[in-house]
């Protein structure tokens, strides 16, 4: 079976992400997370680095985890209990993980805004959503009705949206941010949206959107943030002869 330098992929992922010049949350810590030995068979993709991912790579005899969620939102010291558990196994079964987070929902092809667009049909895509210095969402004019929005999302993603009917019937201006951006409606309808696709968001952005006259769709934070972490492997694969396999792990959040 063919492999891969591990230094290469990380080359390549870095460039087409614009990894270094992306400003993201504090401890993100995007591009390579844990190195392996260096040579790459297998690539598996997954949407969170946890113990229980991990668990599912080693199974699935992988040597690189590509993740949206990195391992490091917080500080993972001391190396003890769980901690441990997670080292060692990535250790000893020479399990390699890059992690990409803004960059991957940001970019235009692979990213999971452009791909979300993409599956539900959304044509001229223009950049949308301003956060960390850059725009990372996508906004398109269309023509179709709430309920209609809500089938194709269900069948794009596999999950049944959550909806806020707080605008029109009738969704003429779309705009999609993955992941967890429900907090931030008053940012989406300034840039003029009247209807807004993203995660999840907190209570209190029910009576937020009524008021701002905005259509909001809460998809789930795992079911909007699968494609990005799929195109990538994909990508790798392609270019480095490479086999890859998703690892379904929902939340249902």
């Amino acid at each position: 079976m063919p492999n891969a330098s591990l230094q290469n992929i990380v080359v390549h992922c870095d460039k087409i992400l614009h990894t270094r010049g992306f400003d993201d949350y504090d401890g993100s810590a995007n591009g390579l997370q844990v190195e392996n030995s260096g040579a790459v068979e297998k690539i598996a993709a997954a949407v969170d680095a946890s113990l229980a991912t991990a668990k599912l790579a080693v199974a699935a005899k992988a040597d690189l985890l590509i993740v949206h969620h990195g391992l490091f939102w917080s500080p993972r010291q001391p190396w003890t209990g769980k901690n441990y558990e997670l080292l060692k196994l990535l250790i000893e079964n020479n399990l390699a993980v890059y992690s990409s987070h803004l960059p991957l929902d940001a970019h235009p092809k692979l990213g999971n805004n452009a791909q979300l667009c993409a599956a539900l049909g959304l044509k001229k895509l223009k950049p949308f959503f301003e956060t960390h210095g850059q725009t990372i969402g996508f906004q398109s004019h269309a023509k179709i009705s709430r309920a209609e929005l809500a089938v194709e999302l269900e069948r794009a993603t596999g999950a049944k949206p959550k909806i806020i009917p707080g605008g029109k019937d009738i969704c003429e201006r779309i705009g999609v941010v993955t992941g967890g951006a429900g907090g931030d409606l008053k940012l989406a309808s300034v840039e003029g949206v009247d209807t807004f696709i993203t995660g999840e968001g907190p209570h209190w952005t029910y009576a937020l959107a009524e008021e701002l006259g905005l259509n909001v769709f809460y998809v789930g934070h795992y079911a909007t943030e699968t494609f990005g972490v799929k195109a990538l492997a994909s990508e790798i694969s392609r270019k480095f002869k490479v086999t890859w396999e998703f690892l379904d792990h929902p939340t249902n959040l």
